[in-house]
């Protein structure tokens, strides 16, 4: 009996999902048309495509040995449990609970397959991984993992772009970690300046991208800087290339309420998923017990 609209749309959506569970052909023990053969069809598997060759063993059967489409399910998921779990993909619950829906759609159920006993041995698939959500003031891995990688383009362009790309990424760094970065974050020549929030307390900005260290003088003008301010201003200096190391023994004989990173350190922050709060929180912390503006974030964590 030829079969209805309904039943060819069926039979499609079975053969979609069937396609993977076993071989067309090369295989002495589990493919089609074996399991043709012992369902007493095989003559209704024709060589060719896979998917082709499928669709109509499952159509003849249906149209002229109907009573064996069954028995054709069964020796199909009987094989594939062998096949799959030889390559390491065992057939799983959903696979089967999907394929007792769509037989619905040609009238039938195989009680085997509905069992729950049988259906209770086959393993679920793997949930998928579930997608970090970003909360405010933490990051994801993905943002941060962005971040990094932006750091690595700012480093290939030229100087003048290159100082704007790294006022762009230092903005985005801030407000990724909830620090309230000012929108007036401004390139000014070589250095960029700006103020961002640290629990409660106003931390001024300024960022340096040259060829040489940065040296005693850029400490001291940064540091002054910050000193014509209130009293409880404080100061974050980033100097991509770094500090001399006699810039930094001078500086750090006077008083001063600025704290400094390299590009390692934002490489290190980002690669190794630190809290950026954090890190300043440390480095702060050295900074007080050790008069010195300089810490490298590897010393501290």
């Amino acid at each position: 009996m030829p079969l209805g609209m309904k039943e060819v749309t069926a039979v499609t959506e079975i053969a979609d999902l069937l396609y993977g569970f076993l071989p067309g052909s090369g295989n002495s023990r589990t493919s089609f048309p074996l399991a043709a053969n012992e369902a007493g069809v095989g003559e209704f598997w024709q060589p060719g495509s896979k998917l082709p060759s499928l669709v109509q063993l499952l159509s003849m059967t249906l149209e002229h040995r109907r009573n064996r489409f069954c028995p054709l399910i069964n020796a199909i998921v009987r094989q594939s449990m062998t096949w799959r779990r030889g390559h390491n993909d065992p057939l799983k619950r959903e696979e089967i609970e999907h394929l007792n829906t769509l037989l619905r759609g040609v009238s039938f159920r195989i009680p085997e397959l509905s069992d729950e006993s049988f259906l209770g041995m086959l393993p679920r698939r793997d949930p998928p991984p579930q997608k970090e959500k970003a909360t405010p003031g933490k990051p994801t891995a993905a943002q941060l993992a962005s971040l990094a990688g932006q750091l690595i383009e700012v480093s290939k362009l030229e100087p003048q772009p290159r100082g704007y790309a790294f006022e762009k990424f230092l903005r985005e760094l801030f407000d990724a970690y909830g620090l309230a970065p000012r929108a007036s974050f401004r390139l000014v020549g070589e250095q960029i300046d700006g103020s961002f929030s640290l629990d409660g307390e106003t931390y001024l900005l300024e960022a340096k991208w040259k060829n040489d260290l940065s040296g005693i003088t850029d400490l001291h003008a940064f540091s002054g800087k910050v000193q014509t301010k209130a009293k409880w201003a404080r100061g974050l200096f980033i100097s991509h290339t770094g500090f001399s190391d006699d810039g930094l023994t001078a500086f750090g004989k006077a008083p001063t309420s600025i704290i400094c990173m390299d590009g390692f350190d934002l490489h290190e922050t980002l690669t190794r998923q630190l809290p950026l709060g954090d890190v300043l929180a440390k480095k702060i912390r050295r900074a007080a017990e050790t008069g010195g503006p300089f810490i490298r974030v590897r010393e501290l964590f």
